[in-house]
């Protein structure tokens, strides 16, 4: 029996054993691949169906995305609203998301449902007819959204950092304008809705509490639809990143705030020293106790907060630094940030600040393994980037063992200012 009266150990995160909870596997008839974790108390379920349909395999700009937007508003069988009422009407959740390389069909749903949602599922997947009035209210509604963004400063300096990096022709970088929707036409929406859904590479990932005939359930619906087997031809982009690397920009002349975007080139998570430069990328501006939130916003206080993150990008990466500012300390701002890379170059980080990172680390992770959801989510992104479970537990050993000589040797390698892009938009 537990002793109440003695208080439990404290551990700190840095020593928890962590463990990545393994993943069933079984396949379709027609060899797509099933991903699945069961775990859990509730009778809940996530199912993601992942195709490469992403914008990397457009021809025309924001074909893949309007497509991928596009499965919900109508089948053969059933328009818009029929095919949202059924949803809801069983307490489920679909939504499909476009990405660079994939774009996704997720259903959230009570596992019992399963049998009246995914029959509807399937449809979308091989009867959208993408009808002529759905898509002018598509192209109508983004017009306006893409109108209303152009006058925030954060938005344009997002699309801007992108294209000074990779250019505006690499599907990392280029970004919509209102002629692309003018010219958008449902032809080509059902081409490569053809080509890339319904007869694409799919994978597919479970989580939660599956019926014990999950396999079946989903191979007589799905198992027998055309996805192809084999790798979609290989398609190779080079970057071709901006020739200048300072960019002041005026999108507002009376605006009072500016967008404030910092951005180099970095590989992608193979590389072997990815898993150490995410180490150094919270200690200088990964977390709220960051070195860039400790002095941009709490002693400086020029902004509400600041950030610096790797994108997740497949094929490549960059390493951005993401803050809004007052207009008249933007050039502030941007100098102490290159201070706090100087710093870093310069100097070893103290034993202290190191241990705060190494727990702050681990025990975000613990968090991000807090259910079936986190884990699958965590899966696909290896599954998707080419990496096995020894990418987790290496990722950990790094975090345990890395020194305060290796961070100091990383950022002089990688937080040389002549390396980054720069933009300010106001």
């Amino acid at each position: 029996m537990i002793n109440r009266k003695t208080a439990p150990e404290i551990i700190d995160a840095v020593n928890m054993q962590l463990q990545l909870k393994p993943y069933d596997h079984f396949t379709l008839d027609n060899g797509v691949p099933v991903y699945s974790i069961d775990a859990g108390a509730q009778e809940v379920l996530l199912i993601e169906w992942v195709f490469y349909a992403g914008n990397w395999y457009e021809d025309k700009n924001i074909v893949a995305a309007t497509t991928n937007f596009m499965l919900k508003n109508g089948t053969r069988q059933k328009k818009a609203f029929a095919i949202n009422e059924h949803f809801e009407f069983y307490g489920a959740y679909l939504n499909r998301s476009c990405y660079n390389e994939t774009a996704t069909i997720t259903l959230h749903c009570l596992s019992k449902h399963l049998p009246d949602l995914l029959p509807v599922v399937a449809e979308l997947m091989t009867e959208s007819i993408f009808p002529e009035e759905e898509l002018a209210i598509y192209k109508q509604n983004q017009k306006q959204r893409l109108e209303v963004n152009l006058k925030k400063c954060d938005f344009v300096a997002n699309r801007l950092i992108d294209e000074y990096v990779y250019g505006f022709h690499h599907p990392y970088g280029k970004y919509t304008s209102t002629l692309d929707y003018d010219n958008l036409q449902r032809d080509e929406l059902a081409a490569f809705y053809k080509r890339f859904y319904t007869e694409g590479k799919c994978l597919m990932f479970v989580a939660g509490k599956p019926p014990a005939n999950i396999q079946e359930q989903l191979n007589s619906l799905f198992g027998h639809l055309p996805f192809r087997q084999d790798d979609l031809p290989g398609i190779v982009y080079t970057p071709q990143p901006a020739e200048t690397r300072k960019y002041n920009i005026v999108n507002d002349p009376n605006g009072v705030q500016g967008a404030i975007r910092i951005a180099r080139p970095f590989p992608n998570r193979h590389h072997p020293e990815f898993s150490k430069a995410q180490v150094l990328n919270n200690i200088f501006g990964g977390f709220f106790g960051s070195r860039l939130m400790s002095n941009i916003r709490e002693d400086k206080g020029y902004t509400y907060g600041i950030h610096s993150y790797m994108q997740n990008h497949i094929h490549s990466s960059a390493w951005l630094i993401s803050t809004e500012a007052g207009r008249d300390v933007c050039a502030a701002t941007i100098d102490e940030v290159y201070k706090e890379m100087a710093i870093l170059r310069n100097e070893p980080v103290d034993a202290e600040e190191l241990d705060l990172v190494r727990n702050y680390m681990i025990g975000s992770l613990l968090g991000d393994l807090d259910g079936p959801f986190q884990v699958i989510a965590r899966w696909k992104n290896y599954i998707l980037n080419g990496l096995t479970d020894e990418y987790f537990y290496n990722s950990i050993r790094v975090v345990q063992s890395i020194t305060a000589e290796e961070i100091q040797a990383l950022a002089q390698r990688y937080l040389e200012p002549e390396s980054f892009y720069e933009v300010v938009v106001v």
